[in-house]
């Protein structure tokens, strides 16, 4: 097929409508014919964190899903080894998500989320509560992860204010961290391409990250680096604890190539936040759901955050949606400040808060997520996933192996002052050989689903050994 024109394909979309309490099947089929990919037709779209000219040039056109694989414009069937972008974990093209959200969108299809309330997002605030760790029990609904973490900044320098002390409002994050990108995502974040283009942001300090060489092709937790962490106190040391609100971290850093901190690491900052009176807040929005084949970070390291971020699981990535949950402690300095009771508390929030359908498609994603037991499903196929992963070791051009649950990222020898190109070329090899895998950086990143069998990462990881060894 031209890179210029589809070819001839067609696909089905199947909906379920309630009707007199019985869901009713229809089928819907188009077939789309020789569909011009002129420029002028793609000039429109602007895509996000993406070389929008290679892409218009040569469009990677994705037009269906199912379980743990795409198909692509000509038809070709795609491994999904990314969980889309860390978020379809549980399966692509769940029928429970669809018929949850089909049968809300005859519903109730939006209501708002200012001074009222509707009975599902109160349910899946519950579902939330439940999941998370003991402690997290106040949940704030976002739309994405981005929401997610601006709302966790304000949140806790509106809590410092709250408390009498507005002189807490400096915040902490790590550098290759990253926690999105609005404003104070991108100013907190530690991967600096992603702040370049700005200029100067809200300030904020950075801890160093935690990949060392002595940790190189370390199989989960390195040993190396715990005292990274007292760097913290040095910054505590030039601030003052009366001037820093919150640390924000990653359980493990995902977009910056699966950045995994040592034993303890995060134990010890739980500590040294805990002696200093500052909060501590975990971007889960990766992590969270199952991904370290615990439910969340926090599970897997046994820390318990102040405050943590979610998004993508949530609802498996098929609506958008995000949370921030906070202890009771946070909300209850909210909720006893010294005004009249019609006053807002908290002067924050989005249109689409609480989404009836997002809620919809968020309480049958917890719903497959704990029937199915998909947290022990990916404890179970980690092990299998590592060594398939370090089984890379030797290959030319991969100089680091790191993997966390089902996560992983090989770290690859740039050419020339070029970090992203070896990257980039890969990862489209694999592409053309039926394989889904994501360049960030100088890295080569994977999180298959949590459904995946044995012998589909098998293939994968052949797929991508053999694009690995054509490399030149």
């Amino acid at each position: 097929m031209s890179k210029k024109y589809f070819g001839v394909f067609s696909y089905l979309f199947q909906s379920y409508y309630l009707n007199r309490g019985a869901f009713m099947a229809i089928n819907y089929e188009q077939t789309f014919s020789e569909i011009p990919l002129a420029q002028t037709n793609l000039d429109a779209y602007w895509l996000p964190f993406t070389s929008n000219r290679q892409f218009k040039d040569n469009p990677r056109i994705i037009v269906s899903a199912e379980e743990c694989y795409y198909y692509d414009a000509d038809g070709r069937k795609i491994f999904d080894a990314m969980s889309g972008l860390w978020c379809s974990g549980f399966g692509h093209n769940r029928p429970e998500i669809a018929e949850a959200v089909n049968q809300q969108l005859l519903n109730l299809d939006y209501a708002p989320a200012f001074q009222f309330a509707h009975p599902l997002a109160i349910q899946l605030a519950n579902r939330v509560k439940e999941i998370t760790p003991k402690g997290l029990d106040q949940v704030f609904f976002t739309n994405s992860g981005s929401e997610s973490v601006d709302t966790a900044l304000k949140m806790a320098r509106a809590y410092w204010r709250a408390k009498g002390q507005p002189e807490k409002s400096r915040l902490i994050s790590r550098a290759k961290g990253y926690h999105g990108a609005n404003y104070g995502g991108t100013s907190v974040g530690g991967i600096e391409p992603n702040r370049a283009p700005y200029g100067e942001l809200m300030p904020a300090d950075h801890l160093p990250h935690t990949l060392l060489p002595q940790n190189a092709f370390s199989r989960g937790l390195p040993e190396n680096g715990i005292e990274l962490a007292d760097v913290l106190e040095e910054l505590i040391d030039s601030h003052g604890a009366s001037h820093i609100a919150a640390v924000i971290v990653e359980p493990f850093s995902g977009s910056a190539g699966v950045i995994i901190p040592p034993e303890g690491y995060l134990q010890r900052l739980r500590q040294i936040c805990d002696h200093h009176d500052i909060l501590l807040i975990f971007d889960e929005v990766i992590s969270g759901f199952g991904r370290t084949g615990a439910s969340f970070g926090a599970d897997f390291f046994g820390v318990v955050p102040d405050i943590m971020c979610l998004a993508k699981g949530l609802t498996n990535g098929a609506v958008p949606m995000g949370a921030v949950v906070a202890s009771k402690m946070i909300y209850e300095t909210f909720m006893n400040a010294n005004t009249p009771d019609h006053m807002i508390e908290f002067p924050h929030g989005y249109t689409y808060s609480g989404h009836p359908v997002a809620c919809a498609a968020g309480l049958a994603a917890m719903d497959i997520f704990e029937k199915e037991k998909l947290t022990d499903k990916a404890k179970e196929l980690a092990p299998h996933f590592e060594g398939l992963i370090h089984g890379l070791k030797g290959v030319k051009y991969i100089t680091d192996i790191r993997n966390i649950g089902l996560a992983g990222a090989l770290q690859i020898e740039p050419v020339s002052d070029d970090p992203v190109r070896r990257p980039f070329e890969i990862a489209l090899a694999c592409w053309e050989k039926g394989l889904y895998v994501r360049w960030a950086g100088d890295t080569i990143c994977m999180s298959p689903l949590f459904i995946s069998e044995k012998d589909q990462l098998d293939e994968a990881f052949n797929i991508l050994s053999d694009c690995l060894s054509r490399m030149v």
